[in-house]
């Protein structure tokens, strides 16, 4: 069986590492700093399959055996997005991979009346237009906010961009897809729904809030 399902514009990792810690992530006992630790190890192995796609080129080397044409990643170092404040759980555990690449940072926060994106924050890296760009959220809720981050980054030039997040819900995905269809989503998993207050059920509650132990 193969680790991934996906279908057009959707990856979901079903690796059985990556199950396991998602469900003790969201078992509501789980403590802050424990939650904290898996939420970057789980960012850990999603992108593996977030970084699939990167260009490669072919470098000679000298092996201690001897010279070989090696592959080495091609062109701009890569360039990472936190969707403030939760992506930053999901930021460390990339950066750990893959120290050499470029980080920017997008502030939206939710209007509760609305569920409407808000921004409050932008500081992105230069030369997007030639760097492949993983943005990070854990929840891909409504969608609202993620589409409006990957609108701001187009702006600055970004043309190659993965979403990369924990959970995700249909209505999120749809909304992604009407507004940005060349952007593929990797993710843990696709829940069932929202509820009224915005919310993935059956979800793991409030990212952030778990994450920084806020209510």
């Amino acid at each position: 069986m193969s680790d991934n399902a996906t279908i057009p514009h959707l990856t979901v990792v079903t690796h059985p590492l990556v199950q396991h810690k998602l469900s003790i992530m969201r078992d509501k006992s789980t403590s802050t700093s424990k939650f904290r630790q898996l939420l970057r190890e789980i960012s850990m192995l999603l992108a593996y399959e977030a970084t699939r796609e990167l260009p490669t080129v072919n470098v000679k080397i000298d092996t201690p055996i001897c010279e070989m044409d090696a592959p080495m990643l091609q062109g701009r170092k890569m360039a990472l997005v936190s969707i403030l404040r939760a992506g930053n759980g999901l930021l460390d555990g990339v950066l750990e991979l893959i120290p050499a690449a470029r980080v920017g940072f997008v502030g939206l926060y939710r209007d509760p009346e609305t569920l409407q994106p808000v921004e409050y924050y932008c500081k992105l890296p230069s030369e997007l237009e030639e760097r492949w760009t993983v943005v990070v959220d854990p929840m891909l809720a409504t969608g609202n906010s993620s589409a409006a981050a990957v609108d701001m980054l187009k702006k600055a030039g970004a043309r190659h961009i993965v979403f990369m997040c924990l959970l995700a819900a249909p209505e999120g995905v749809q909304r992604m897809k009407e507004a940005h269809p060349d952007v593929r989503i990797v993710t843990a998993a696709l829940d069932e729904k929202l509820n009224d207050h915005g919310y993935i059920v059956p979800g793991l509650g409030d990212a952030g809030d778990r994450m920084f132990g806020t209510k």
